[in-house]
């Protein structure tokens, strides 16, 4: 039994490697902890038959290869299966962030005092529609998801301050200097990821 579980437990770490999947990634295709994907790597348990099967289809490999053969070379199935399961949910999350403004459009369009500046819901949207990307992008993401959700929070930014001085305060000429700060903070954005990026390859 210690044979078997030392086989499967290396065989799960080759796999999984060359998949180039982490335990945390491959945890959740399979519904389970990560740490119960640990146990299995370092041969303190076996996965059931049921989980076993799961992991020969995900890598597409036979149940036999999996549990006795070695250096069975892993199908990039389970990326796209991740990528595709984060883009989904990161797309449900933004199409809820625009069904509340929507909601916010119709609760202020009814309001005779508010009706006249409703529209003004979907100018904030954006800023929302950011953070909630640079979250998902700070699980999920690389480096340049990074910045494009960083720099959408910050032009979201410059058009609510551009929109809202508009609409209130149209006098006001001044506020043209606010794209110049914006494109500074642009250039320091791009710069600083290309540091980061430039940084990780000299490692």
């Amino acid at each position: 039994m210690d044979e078997l579980k030392t086989t499967i437990a290396k065989n799960l770490v080759e796999l999984r490697t060359q998949a180039h999947l982490t335990q945390l990634q491959l945890a959740e295709i399979l519904n389970y902890s990560d740490k119960a994907v640990s146990k299995w790597e370092r041969g303190e348990a076996i996965p059931d038959l049921r989980v076993l099967i799961q992991l020969s289809e995900l890598y597409g490999i036979s149940l036999d290869t999996l549990v006795k053969g070695t250096g069975a070379a892993a199908e990039v199935k389970p990326k796209k299966h991740i990528i595709s399961k984060r883009a989904f949910i990161a797309a449900l999350s933004v199409i809820l962030v625009w069904f509340i403004a929507t909601g916010i459009y119709a609760l202020l369009f009814f309001i005779p005092v508010t009706s006249a500046y409703a529209w003004l819901s979907f100018v904030v949207a954006p800023l929302p529609t950011g953070i909630v990307l640079t979250v998902f992008s700070s699980m999920w993401g690389n480096r340049v998801t990074h910045a494009l959700s960083s720099s959408l929070i910050l032009w979201a930014c410059v058009i609510i301050v551009r929109v809202y001085v508009w609409t209130f305060v149209p006098e006001y000429r001044q506020i043209f200097a606010i794209y110049i700060v914006a494109a500074v903070f642009e250039i320091l954005i791009v710069l600083w990821f290309v540091y980061r990026w430039y940084s990780a390859r000299k490692k």
